[in-house]
């Protein structure tokens, strides 16, 4: 057994008769896998040698362990620069160890029990390039075009399914919408002389957004051409995106039609509608918008939810002046 963390390892552990038996219990109660069970040896193993030494033989006396050694141990892997991915485990493995030995009588309380691990960074929103976007919305079009110049057949309802989606998400990067605001909305809500929406967002709270001119095109677009299929395709009560088959489309429905564009413009399938309204905020920020501008576009109550984009649009910053700049990767002088 060898570590892969930075502190030593006891291989003598293994061998302890409670180690062998919280083994034991961890493949035939808890039906872990072999490699599971072998992490959770290494975490008892690391700890062992930090309280008893590297060399020292087992068996172990465990009642001597206290909630002052449990934790320096984790204080050491902070200390060591450990991620607190790895603290958190290391926690995780010796509070369950130790949760089994109570039940066994072998100890009166585990001193893993009342630590809490550090606190995970919250990841940074991923965002779509400008580049990026701007494939991914002109897909439904590209995509006639390419099968129209190969000869292929394409149906009132492929074009038809391609106008709405290239509508909808054009809606949604336009305004910074979540999905669940958007694909409600009935043709009464646009406003196609200013461009104005107005939405119906959390806590049933509305308020005002902005449809860009490639968004009123493809709305537009998608208006007309409803209005050719249903009697009532265009009135304002109706809603504004349907399925071939006349019916409202869902979020769910939203999502599933953006994988399939987002395989169509060669993009990750991990991007989501949500994705869309991370880089509408991003994209605004770099541009130089106000941040409570940006904070009552996306319909934020508090502030500080919008100040995540600063972060990301920092980061973009950060990245292109490292490609761009003639002396931001010359080493400073001695």
């Amino acid at each position: 057994m060898t570590g892969t963390d930075h502190l030593p390892v006891n291989r003598a552990a293994c061998g302890d008769e409670a180690v062998r038996r919280f083994r034991s219990y961890l493949l035939a109660e808890r039906n872990a896998s072999d490699h599971t069970a072998a992490g959770y040896e290494q975490d008892i193993a690391q700890f062992a040698a930090f309280r008893w030494g590297a060399d020292a033989p087992a068996p172990f006396d465990w009642t001597r362990v206290s909630p002052e050694d449990a934790r320096r141990f984790l204080m050491a892997f902070a200390g060591d620069g450990a991620k607190a991915t790895t603290t958190r485990r290391k926690l995780a493995s010796l509070r369950a160890f130790f949760r089994h030995l109570v039940r066994e009588g072998l100890v009166a309380a585990n001193p893993f029990g009342g630590l809490r691990g550090p606190k995970l960074p919250k990841p940074l929103p991923r965002t779509f390039s400008i580049a990026d976007v701007e494939r991914f919305l002109a897909a439904p079009a590209d995509d006639l075009k390419r099968r129209r110049a190969a000869g292929l057949k394409v149906s009132p309802d492929d074009e038809y399914a391609s106008l709405c989606d290239a509508a909808l998400f054009e809606s949604l990067y336009s305004t910074g919408c979540r999905i669940s605001e958007v694909v409600p909305l009935v043709w009464g809500q646009i406003n196609f002389s200013s461009g104005a929406v107005i939405v119906t967002g959390k806590g049933s709270k509305q308020r005002l957004c902005l449809l860009g001119k490639p968004a009123l095109k493809a709305l537009r677009r998608l208006r007309a051409r409803a209005e050719e299929r249903w009697p009532d395709g265009g009135a304002d009560a109706t809603a504004i995106f349907l399925n071939e088959r006349g019916r409202p489309l869902g979020p769910r429905d939203a999502q599933r039609r953006m994988k399939k564009w987002l395989a169509v413009a060669g993009l990750p399938a991990d991007l989501t509608p949500h994705k869309l309204r991370h880089s509408f905020a991003t994209h605004l920020l770099d541009a130089g918008a106000d941040l409570r501008s940006v904070q009552e576009m996306l319909g934020h109550s508090s502030l500080a939810t919008t100040q995540i984009y600063t972060h990301v649009s920092v980061e973009h910053l950060k990245d292109e002046y490292m490609k761009a700049h003639p002396l931001a990767q010359r080493p400073p002088s001695a």
